[in-house]
């Protein structure tokens, strides 16, 4: 069998020499059409599942699985039975869009692409690709589903903020060239993502299918450019996303119908004409999960199936049931949607993947040797200098309060403001600790019920208020942690239900500091506060930073990726 004309083995990205392709070809000559379509999936590996996995084998095996996040011996384990269990050897993806925590919490977290881009240093985003690779792969991912080069055109948009590297297309550019290298010069995979560009529209694919709205020269300046620079640099994978590009469509499909412009996981003119031929890009395709609304209210699922990799994308992200998708694609396949050649030039592509990893001709130990030899404290390391690098003094305005003095202002007052899928309030107590440790007497305020404070006084009920608050602090500093969160269409500050008691309403009275641990856009909520941080991550590395920065012990470095005032002039107060 020769390989489809399309693919360009010993070419960029995959670059294999004569053994790596004969070994694509004949594994591909050896499959059957059911192996073959089987290779389209990449399936969710939830925790310590393996009676899934061999039910999924008993169906087809996959070609690879997407890993969430747990404990690393949890995910070295269950990936190890799935290498030990497939034939052809398995692609292993997670989302390692930080460091390692993508894919274990109790691995390293480098902060976030927005912290790394804050430092304006590229060498910080090639460090934590780097650091996701060496991580990732002792334990048995190869595959990571970022860098995230999406551009902050609207900082309304909900998904991107601290996951992608800002507003400014050239910093963005940078980082993400730099990323893709750190992440593939140390074995593992980049999936540069959300083809083809979020962060125009103020929705979420998850909810609906958004629209990248910009002109087709507007695009080529800027979305355009930066893929075009991953593409060089090299990336193996692409991810196509359930976002639109209308000007693009009806560029390429003149007289294109509003309503058969699609999302590019099913827009053959976006993921076919635009990216592979007009931008040349030579590597694997792989939709984002396709259990978002924004596929599925594109057209039926078993359509949608089948037109995903008709449309060019080589691998399907996710199913709603392994058996029914399986035969979805089977029935897609035999009506023609997909084509015999169509497939196998995207299981070519799969195969082509696995063989540029080394996966073809590494052992059982190579494919997940163990985080034994992994230089954890180094990574650390990083984390804290690219933390110390990056956390950024927005506004400074409270004339003589910093640097903060336990002589000065003795007694803190520190509010958790949570939000996202998993509210927590870890950054503010490593907040606290940071501060007590320098001598500071400081309060975490306990956030009553919510219906404790349904039917309270307002203004007062589930906050700290009138004397109790002047008499008995010096200083109030509120920590936001609301991250971008997929499902929720929004990330904006939220108070106390009902009496909205713990807004920052006393600034005239008590100094009041704002440190924004995600988004970074958090004063269009509390414009008249004198001191705001955007510190664009909530790891305890970036806490510790800053506490130095809040005491003086080092100075503030960092340059916002993006614009924090939001063209509100009362931000600038």
């Amino acid at each position: 069998m020769t390989t489809p004309t399309r693919v360009r083995l010993d070419a960029a990205p995959f670059h294999l020499d004569a053994a790596a392709q004969e070994w694509v070809t004949s594994t591909l000559a050896g499959l059957t059409t059911e192996q073959k379509v089987g290779q389209l999936f990449c399936l969710l590996g939830m925790p310590g599942t393996t009676e899934q996995i061999d039910a999924e084998l008993a169906v087809a095996e996959p070609g690879g699985y997407m890993r969430r996040p747990s404990l690393s011996t949890e995910i070295i384990e269950l990936n190890r039975y799935i290498q030990d269990r497939f034939t052809v050897p398995a692609l292993i993806a997670a989302n390692l869009e930080a460091g390692a925590s993508g894919a274990a919490f109790d691995q390293t977290s480098m902060g976030s692409p927005m912290q790394a881009a804050a430092t304006d240093d590229e060498t910080w985003a090639h460090r934590m690709g780097e650091v996701c690779a060496v991580q990732g792969r002792a334990m048995g991912v190869n595959w990571a589903f970022s860098p995230i080069i999406d551009i902050q055109t609207d900082p309304r948009n909900p998904i991107v903020l601290n996951r992608g590297f800002g507003a400014d297309p050239e910093r963005v550019r940078r980082m993400g060239v730099e990323f893709v290298k750190g992440l593939q010069e140390n074995g593992v995979a980049a999936s540069v993502k959300h083809w083809p560009g979020d962060g125009v529209d103020d929705r979420d694919q998850h909810l609906v299918t958004t629209v990248n709205s910009l002109s087709t020269e507007e695009w080529d300046a800027t979305f355009g450019e930066v893929y075009r620079a991953v593409i060089d640099a090299g990336a193996l994978t692409v991810m196509a996303a359930h976002i639109s590009l209308p000007a693009y469509s009806r560029a390429l499909r003149p007289g294109i119908a509003d309503e058969d412009i699609l999302p590019a996981s099913l827009a053959p003119e976006i993921t076919t004409d635009l990216l592979r031929d007009r931008l040349g890009f030579n590597g694997l395709v792989v939709t984002d999960a396709t259990l978002m609304a924004g596929m599925q209210m594109s057209m039926p699922r078993a359509q949608a199936v089948p037109q995903s990799i008709a449309a060019g994308c080589d691998m399907f992200l996710f199913t709603d049931g392994y058996a029914e998708d399986f035969a979805h694609m089977l029935a897609g396949l035999e009506a023609g949607v997909i084509t015999a050649e169509r497939l196998d030039e995207a299981v070519t592509r799969v195969l082509a993947l696995k063989a540029a990893l080394g996966l073809h001709a590494a052992t059982a130990e190579e494919l997940t040797p163990g985080l034994e030899g992994v230089n954890r404290g180094m990574h650390e390391g990083w984390a804290a200098e690219q933390a110390d690098a990056a956390v950024t003094l927005v506004k400074d305005k409270e004339e003589g309060l910093l640097p903060l003095s336990p002589a000065r202002t003795p007694r803190v007052l520190v509010y958790s403001l949570r939000g996202g899928a998993m509210p927590s309030t870890r950054p503010a107590e490593a907040l606290v600790d940071a501060l007590a440790r320098r001598g500071f007497e400081v309060t975490l305020h306990e956030d009553p019920p919510r219906e404790a404070t349904m039917f309270g006084a307002v203004g007062r009920d589930g906050a700290i208020v009138g004397d109790a608050l002047t008499g008995a602090f010096d200083l109030v500093i509120y920590v936001a942690d609301v991250p971008p969160t997929s499902n929720h269409p929004t990330a904006r500050l939220e108070w106390t239900f009902w009496t909205a008691a713990n807004l920052p309403r006393f600034t005239h009275e008590v100094p009041t500091i704002v440190v924004s641990v995600a988004n970074p856009f958090h004063l269009q909520d509390v414009p008249r506060v004198k001191t705001y941080i955007n510190a664009y991550a909530g790891n305890p590395a970036t806490l510790e930073a800053v506490a130095a920065k809040l005491t003086g012990e080092s100075e503030f470095r960092g340059i916002d990726p993006v614009d924090p005032f939001m063209g509100y002039w009362d931000a600038r107060l």
